[in-house]
């Protein structure tokens, strides 16, 4: 198979920083928080967002983008439609994998781990902290549903307006927080040459966390 030139001339050579296993925290959700606090301070552009990847009960799998909300020391917090493609997935198979990649800095975080949703009162606290636009849009659409028309959404976002104003609008029903409990984690730091750094986190049989550097 021929490729283009120009794919094949797309290369980057790595040379920011290094992972080193005396330098790394003991659990991964604290050294998560260590990359998260420099990809802050270093400026880039929506740091949290990252790829969720879902599957079917039968291992068919799909990813998109989506927004990390909360950090907790057991896990990762994000919301979305419950009747969404991600959402009927992560019914059927709560079992997910999120991947962040700060291309600034260098470096990937990959998790994999247990999915369930939160408890309604944070799901409720959370989206009254929404923007007004962002209220109205959940109730508005029906996520991943097949539509005829862009006029559906304007005018579904027209009634839903009308019928709270800007009064207390409360969460849908179908709409609020999930939690990705991790089992794995991996800190991926790109090195010269593609011998990049990479430490691997694995929960063990006792609920400890085991470190082990992989090969790039």
């Amino acid at each position: 198979m021929q490729y283009p030139t120009d794919l094949e001339s797309i290369r980057k050579d790595y040379r920011l920083q290094s992972l080193s296993e005396k330098d790394v925290d003991a659990h991964p959700v604290n050294q998560f928080e260590v990359w998260w606090a420099q990809a802050i301070e270093s400026n880039i552009d929506e740091p949290n967002a990252m790829t969720l990847a879902t599957a079917t009960s039968t291992g068919q799998p799909s990813a998109r983008i989506v927004l990390l909300k909360g950090i907790r020391n057991n896990g990762f917090i994000f919301f979305s439609n419950y009747q969404s493609r991600k959402g009927r997935q992560i019914a059927d198979n709560p079992f997910v994998s999120l991947v962040f990649f700060w291309k600034e800095l260098e470096r990937q975080v990959r998790i994999e781990g247990n999915i369930a949703r939160i408890s309604d009162k944070e799901s409720d606290e959370y989206f009254s902290t929404r923007p007004l636009e962002s209220r109205i849009g959940a109730w508005s659409s029906p996520q991943s549903e097949v539509i005829m028309s862009r006029e559906i959404l304007e005018k579904n976002v027209a009634d839903y307006s009308e019928k709270f104003g800007t009064q207390h609008i409360p969460r849908p029903p179908h709409w609020g927080g999930y939690i990705v409990t991790p089992v794995l984690v991996e800190f991926w730091q790109g090195r010269p040459g593609r011998l990049h750094d990479r430490l691997q986190y694995s929960l063990d049989a006792n609920a400890g966390w085991k470190i082990e550097r992989l090969a790039p």
